[in-house]
């Protein structure tokens, strides 16, 4: 799992051996079961997340207690950094398991300590702050600009092969449909 972290790392920002020991000495590494909601909204959080191997997502309920996908995460990628996901300590977020996962996790204190120190460390923590909000606004604007079927292109060429992993209602609500669009828009894409 050290070797998964490492290359997860080396993906996103290059860094010395030494800055890459400084991080990967405080990483302990979790696993979860499939279905498994590991952070709950309105919980205190004071963790970071790399997703090593397996999918998860974060969501929220809506009025009527029904849950909106809001993001996916897959093998070698790194869940919404703390800052953006918690407010006062508590996460504004649940995140689930959607298949067995395998975390690495560390302290996010910690992590913000290193970034003080470390120039390295903290290109690495802004790249992926960067990563996070390019995402968000580009699904923002598919959101408002995009047909549902353009939505279900994109989220195909972003996550392919994801479809056969989770339930279909987990994506429709990622793509702000219903999932009876989404069956008809996969029968469709399939002619």
């Amino acid at each position: 799992m050290k070797n998964k972290t490492r290359d997860l790392i080396l993906s996103i920002s290059p860094m010395s051996e030494t800055s890459l020991r400084t991080i990967i000495d405080i990483v302990e590494f979790i696993e979860y079961p499939k279905n498994e909601v590991f952070i709950k909204e309105n919980k205190r959080n004071n963790t970071e997340y790399f997703v090593l191997e397996g999918v998860c997502r974060s969501f929220l309920l809506n009025p009527e207690g029904e849950e909106i996908t809001i993001s996916f995460f897959s093998d070698s990628s790194v869940i919404s950094p703390h800052t953006t996901r918690t407010s006062h300590g508590l996460s504004m977020l649940n995140f689930q398991a959607l298949t067995p996962l395998k975390l690495g996790i560390m302290d996010a204190s910690r992590f913000e300590e290193f970034m003080v120190e470390n120039l390295e460390i903290r290109e690495f923590g802004n790249t992926v702050l960067r990563n996070e909000l390019k995402h968000k606004v580009e699904k923002e604007i598919g959101m408002a600009s995009q047909t549902a079927r353009e939505r279900l292109l994109k989220f195909r060429k972003e996550y392919p092969l994801l479809e056969n992993l989770i339930p279909h209602t987990t994506i429709s609500t990622y793509l702000g449909i219903t999932n009876i669009s989404l069956s008809r828009l996969r029968n469709e894409l399939v002619k």
